[in-house]
C-alpha cells in the first residue's frame, strides 16, 4: 500500500473514520468534532457547541460516523445517537442516550431486497451497537413531498390567478 495523502484532520485522536462516495471521507475525533473531507480539504464540520446550543462544549464526543452516500450516522460516547443529510449536515433525527453508554460503531441497513423489507417505508435505517452489549435499529420517516401533479397545478392556478387579477385591476388587458 503507498500513502497517497497526508495531512491533520483533528487535534489528537481520531476516533471512527468512514469513506463515502465521490471520495469524501468522514471522521469523528477527540477533538469533539466530526468532519467531512474532500481530498485534503475541508467541506463540513459539525461540533456540538455550535449544533446544540446550551450544551457544554466537552460534554459530548462523536464515537462513531458512517457515510451511506445520502445520509450520516453518528455515535457519540454519552449513547446518543444521530442522523444528518450528508451534504448539507442538517441533523434530521437524534435520541439523546439511546443506549446507556458509548456507541462503539453505526451502520446503515442496505437497500438491498432485505434491508427493503427492513426500511418498511422509511427513508434509511441505523443500527447502533453500544458498549451496553445492545444493537437498536434506528428509523428515518420519510419526509413528506407533494406529488408532482400538485405542484403542477398549484402553478398552474396561479397563473391563472395572476392573469384574472391583471384583468381587474387593468380592463382591457387581455
Amino acid at each position: 500500500m503507498k500513502k497517497t495523502l497526508e495531512f491533520k484532520a483533528h487535534d489528537g485522536e481520531i476516533e471512527d473514520i468512514a469513506l463515502g462516495p465521490d471520495n469524501k471521507v468522514v471522521t469523528a475525533g477527540r477533538d469533539f468534532q466530526c468532519c467531512v473531507w474532500q481530498q485534503d480539504q475541508l467541506v463540513m464540520g459539525l461540533h456540538w457547541n455550535e449544533n446544540l446550543p446550551g450544551i457544554p462544549d466537552k460534554a459530548y464526543r462523536y464515537q462513531a460516523c458512517r457515510d451511506s452516500g445520502t445520509f450520516l450516522g453518528l455515535g457519540t460516547v454519552t449513547g446518543s445517537v444521530a442522523i444528518h443529510i450528508a451534504f448539507s449536515l442538517q441533523r434530521l433525527y437524534y435520541v439523546k442516550e439511546a443506549h446507556g453508554i458509548v456507541v462503539t460503531d453505526v451502520a446503515f441497513i442496505p437497500e438491498s431486497q432485505g434491508g427493503r423489507e427492513l426500511l418498511a417505508g422509511n427513508e434509511a435505517a441505523l443500527l447502533s451497537v453500544a458498549v451496553d452489549s445492545r444493537c437498536k435499529l434506528h428509523l428515518l420517516p420519510s419526509r413528506r413531498s407533494l406529488p408532482i401533479w400538485l405542484l403542477l397545478l398549484l402553478c398552474a392556478g396561479l397563473i391563472v390567478a395572476t392573469i384574472l387579477l391583471l384583468q381587474l385591476a387593468f380592463p382591457g388587458f387581455l
